[in-house]
């Protein structure tokens, strides 16, 4: 069947054709007169598949020529395709988006005149750089429409990873009432101990804070400033004197990456009654449990990243997948104003 080039379009003008390419796969779009409009990328699909003729004047244009002619109108248009192409191939019904989406993906079986789409697609190279916070605006975009995000990612040699995007809200059951007492901690080197086994052990049970090793409770930095914050904890240095929360959170600055950034992350968690242990092991910033250790594993690895964070997708990539070997759910916590906590899982349509 032929069509012919006109603008960013691709028309077929013969009514019986165009009526059978758009009842059989849904392409295009009806126009008055039993015209039909079809998109470059629908027009590749089917120009490669042996089902169009595509024209420009009264020149026939091969598959690579119109291939190239698209790439040069249609910004990003070569891995659009290539994420057209699979979904459709995976027996989905796929139209091209404008605005912050390329794709709609509707769900197998059905149609643009029977169902709304399922899935919102952003197809991306492996080479692009993300915001976070571009992220979060597009997951809250595709929610409120009540459809799913996909970042369709392809790699250099063509092939395809699917992620799926989420805002979490993650809770736990662990509460702190708070103590009666205030602990007092001594610090050494880059974390604090409490030498009072019975206080030790009374902070560590209220809540799961720190570390008991041998009578000792050992805490991080950033569960010292937490605690001292609630009232809970006193530190003093070596020589015995005072140490105010200012000035533990001035040295954790000095001692520790992204510090301010991480206790944030720490205290709106614990806030939330979860239970908050280091993730260096994972690679990530936090492992998070719902409720005590001694009775569950971490079921979050926490990330936390400024208000706009750039990004590869390879890191993005090697985060998930440690994530999904160990068997835990990755969590970016955005910083900013406010916190909220965005979800990337593999994902196969």
């Amino acid at each position: 069947m032929p069509g012919e080039i006109e603008g960013g379009s691709v028309f077929i003008r013969d009514v019986r054709e165009a009526s059978q390419t758009y009842s059989k796969g849904n392409f295009g779009y009806p126009m008055s007169g039993g015209f039909l409009e079809l998109d470059f990328i629908e027009a590749a699909f089917l120009l490669q598949a042996g089902r169009l003729e595509v024209r420009q004047g009264k020149r026939s244009l091969s598959f690579p020529e119109f291939f190239d002619y698209a790439s040069g109108k249609v910004e990003n248009f070569v891995v659009k395709y290539i994420v057209f192409k699979d979904l459709r191939e995976r027996g989905f019904i796929v139209k091209p988006e404008s605005g912050s989406f390329d794709l709609r993906v509707y769900p197998r079986g059905m149609a643009p005149s029977n169902s709304p789409p399922v899935y919102m697609v952003c197809a991306v190279s492996e080479r692009a750089a993300l915001d976070i916070g571009d992220f979060l605006d597009e997951v809250a975009q595709s929610e409120d429409r009540g459809k799913q995000l996909l970042y369709g990612v392809v790699d250099e040699e063509g092939d395809l990873t699917y992620y799926k995007m989420a805002i979490m809200d993650p809770v736990g059951s662990v509460r702190p009432a708070g103590r009666a007492g205030v602990c007092e901690g001594r610090l050494v080197g880059d974390r604090i101990f409490v030498f009072d086994g019975a206080r030790g052990e009374e902070l560590r049970s209220e809540a799961f804070y720190g570390k008991e090793m041998q009578g000792i409770l050992q805490l991080s930095i950033i569960e010292g400033c937490y605690l001292m914050g609630r009232g809970e904890l006193t530190v003093r240095d070596r020589r015995g004197r005072e140490v105010s929360q200012d000035d533990l959170a001035a040295f954790g600055r000095k001692s520790q990456d992204e510090f301010d950034l991480r206790l944030r992350a720490y205290t709106d968690l614990r806030s939330r009654g979860l239970v908050v242990k280091t993730g260096f092991k994972y690679g990530t910033h936090f492992r998070v449990y719902e409720k005590s250790p001694d009775e569950c594993h971490a079921r979050y690895l926490v990330h936390a990243v400024p208000a706009s964070k750039l990004a590869m997708w390879p890191e993005i990539s090697r985060t998930v997948r440690l994530s999904g070997g160990v068997k835990k759910e990755i969590l970016f916590c955005r910083v900013s104003t406010e916190i909220e906590y965005l979800e990337f899982k593999w994902f196969k349509p």
